[in-house]
């Protein structure tokens, strides 16, 4: 097909299944288009749930979809710890669990804003590395501390060693950490919403940018230029018009 670059224009909800990098899915959309492919957020390649991708011109529009608020359910064992925060990791010494009762004591200092490391097996930079290629590498790293906010963090059930959590936070918050905190590690993670896009939304049609835009709040939207916005959508609609 001859390029076209900028179209088609959208955004695609998929649901990343465990296994393979976010980075996959933009990659399979990519060829499927041929356009220029993007992503609003990551998640780690154990992790399943609602990927936003962005297609086309569309891809300028990623600063009002990044800092969106997330929704996860994760499963927590709260017997060990694991160098990664997952079930990739290598597994610390076992601990008794807490109770139902310290672990909702535990989990109600949570809520709210928070301070916490972030995991060491991460993407950020540090000293223009990636965190997770020195930890591989078997080197110390320094990982700076995250203030995020959990807007709620609710018990779904719980076996004794097993815990099954529901959480809403504010975008940059590493589940991995709040279940390290909580003396764990995560074994399933999936996310189940990305601002107002909800995992129930999944399809393989395109979303057109301009409904997208329309269902962002105004902050997320004002993160950006209106003028870089009208150019996007001037795209998509000349991408309807000759369609």
């Amino acid at each position: 097909m001859p390029p076209r670059a900028r179209k088609p224009v959208g955004i695609v909800l998929a649901d990343k299944p465990a296994g393979p990098s976010s980075f996959a899915l933009v990659s399979a959309l990519r060829r499927q288009t041929g356009a220029r492919t993007g992503h609003a957020g990551t998640l780690d390649p154990f992790a399943t749930g609602l990927l936003v991708l962005l297609s086309g011109a569309a891809t300028s529009l990623a600063p009002c979809f990044v800092g969106l608020d997330k929704r996860y359910e994760t499963t927590v064992d709260l017997t060990a710890t694991s160098s990664t925060g997952d079930p990739e990791g290598e597994l610390g010494e076992r601990h008794d669990a807490p109770s139902p009762e310290e672990l909702e004591v535990s989990v109600a200092l949570l809520r709210g804003e928070v301070e916490l490391p972030v995991p060491a097996f991460s993407a950020i930079k540090i000293d223009g590395e990636r965190a997770y290629k020195k930890a591989r590498r078997g080197e110390d790293v320094a990982v700076p501390m995250r203030r995020s906010h959990v807007y709620g963090l609710d018990v779904l059930g719980y076996d004794g060693a097993i815990a099954t959590l529901r959480l809403h936070v504010s975008s940059g918050t590493y589940v991995r950490s709040i279940a390290e905190a909580l003396g764990g590690h995560c074994v399933t993670l999936r996310r189940t919403a990305v601002g107002p896009f909800a995992i129930s939304e999944v399809s393989e049609r395109m979303v057109p940018a301009s409904i997208a835009i329309g269902r962002l709040p105004e902050e997320a939207v004002e993160r950006i230029p209106r003028e870089l916005i009208d150019r996007v959508l001037a795209v998509e609609a000349e991408e309807y018009l000759s369609a």
